[in-house]
């Protein structure tokens, strides 16, 4: 696997488990089969943790949607470089880091991790265009 490949393979597997620890708090909540019932929109979980996890998955989701086609055609294009290999493993912490401050509430370092996540987007499609 190229570096690129195995950092996206990374990074799937870990937005892939992001919903564990919220869906055993709600079932810690509310019991095991409500919280295995369809999630009813006006149901929100009492732990504000578990609520901002939610989001942050949400969010996740959201830039790997852009992430992943972007490694995707490095690597259908032989793109491969030192400079992609960098931003998919800077993706995968900035990514790491952004969930853990949404999830405890630091802003101060929430923020600039999600900048840190579109950054490493931005670094793998301007080397895709060959601006970098």
């Amino acid at each position: 696997l190229s570096t690129e490949i195995l950092w996206l393979c990374i990074s799937l597997l870990f937005t892939a488990t992001m919903w564990l620890p919220y869906i055993i708090n709600r079932m810690i909540e509310m019991g095991l089969w409500p919280a295995l019932y369809n999630p009813q929109p006006d149901i929100r979980p009492k732990a504000q943790w578990a609520e901002r996890m939610m989001r942050a998955h949400e969010n996740a989701v959201e830039n790997l949607v852009i992430f992943a086609p972007l490694v995707i055609l490095i690597e259908v294009t032989q793109q491969h470089s030192a400079l992609s290999a960098f931003a998919v493993i800077f993706y995968f912490y900035a990514r790491l880091t952004h969930f853990i401050a949404f999830t405890f509430a630091i802003p101060l370092i929430r923020v600039p991790a999600f900048v840190c996540g579109f950054a490493a987007q931005l670094i793998l499609g301007l080397s895709l265009l060959n601006f970098l």
